[in-house]
């Protein structure tokens, strides 16, 4: 079993791994040019079930040219860390949820929007369609390349101390959400007491008291045992959050053709894992969340919570643009 690296060795190492780099092309007939992707959640969870898929769709279509190494669950840092070492090549690529884009691509943020997608089919075809596609061409800019969207999951409350069903049970709550700024002002906008925190380090403070609630998908609650430090889990199912798997373009534009068709292809099948193992953890991970002691709350008035929001719509139009926002809402339609 690898030993668990610290991202200080890693990112210290990765300069080095970089200068090979040539000569492991030269010698690829014999020795595989490794990319290390890097994902928060452990390897049982939607992010690992995608990225291993990518793995062995590259192992079984990419003729031994590439091999992709997996570091799960924060062993190459934050997700923001991770993207920022991809942009600069120290890290070749990442599979990381789109709440992290708020600070790279700002316009990507759009997503965080509470009650944006109509359900979950209605998610999917979204970021499957011109829209997902137009959206990842967006990091480009910035250094990253985008190769497929894959998905974190629908967004659920967790608290320690209250059930929450109407905007007013989250007065006062002490809330960690991601590092994103259309989250935290929706959330205050409800009346919450809300503050980022990088995923890594929030079961801590989840344990400390320092945070009532949290909220991510069933399977991230699951897979990092926040029931043990959290009694209710309230289905509110506010915002869905993609993910997406981004590689360097220091390293995606020294392959040839068709392995970065390849890479584009395996994101795809990473895609549908990562979905089908959340559509598996959504029937079964209430079942397995109840088991733990965990109290379901079912019963959420979403109307109520999108009417307390409302406030917030000219704020969005005016940062992202109504006809996006309209675009999104009535696809499919």
């Amino acid at each position: 079993m690898r030993n668990k690296i610290t991202r200080r060795h890693f990112v210290a190492g990765s300069a080095a791994a970089a200068m090979g780099l040539s000569s492991r092309r030269a010698y690829s007939a014999v020795q595989p040019q490794v990319l290390r992707m890097g994902f928060i959640n452990p390897r049982d969870s939607q992010f690992g079930a995608g990225a291993v898929e990518f793995a062995t769709y590259v192992e079984k279509n990419c003729g031994g040219r590439l091999r992709i190494e997996l570091y799960p669950a924060g062993e190459t840092g934050g997700e923001l860390e991770m993207c920022q070492d991809v942009a600069s090549g120290t890290l070749e690529m990442t599979f990381t949820s789109s709440a992290v884009f708020t600070a790279i691509a700002p316009e990507l943020s759009i997503f965080d929007i509470p009650f944006l997608f109509r359900d979950l089919g209605h998610a999917r075809a979204v970021m499957d369609g011109e829209i997902g596609k137009a959206a990842l061409a967006r990091l480009e800019p910035k250094g990253i390349i985008g190769l497929a969207w894959g998905e974190n999951g629908l967004r659920h409350l967790t608290t320690f101390d209250r059930a929450v069903r109407r905007p007013e049970d989250l007065k006062g709550l002490k809330l960690r959400v991601p590092q994103s700024e259309v989250m935290v002002s929706s959330f205050k906008a409800i009346g919450a007491d809300v503050h980022s925190l990088a995923f890594p380090e929030l079961y801590g403070a989840l344990s400390s008291g320092s945070f009532q609630a949290q909220e991510n998908p069933i399977a991230t609650i699951v897979a990092t045992n926040f029931d043990k430090v959290q009694h209710y889990l309230c289905l509110t199912g506010h915002v869905y959050s993609p993910a997406a798997f981004l590689i360097s373009p220091r390293i995606f534009e020294r392959l040839s053709p068709e392995d970065q068709s390849a890479l584009r292809a395996a994101g795809v099948a990473g895609s549908k894992a990562s979905r089908a193992y959340l559509d598996r953890a959504e029937k079964t991970g209430l079942d397995e969340l109840r088991r733990r002691g965990m109290k379901v709350v079912e019963d959420i008035d979403r109307p109520a919570f999108v009417a307390s929001l409302a406030g917030l719509e000219g704020q969005f139009q005016k940062q992202f643009g109504k006809d996006k926002i309209d675009a999104i809402r009535s696809f499919g339609k």
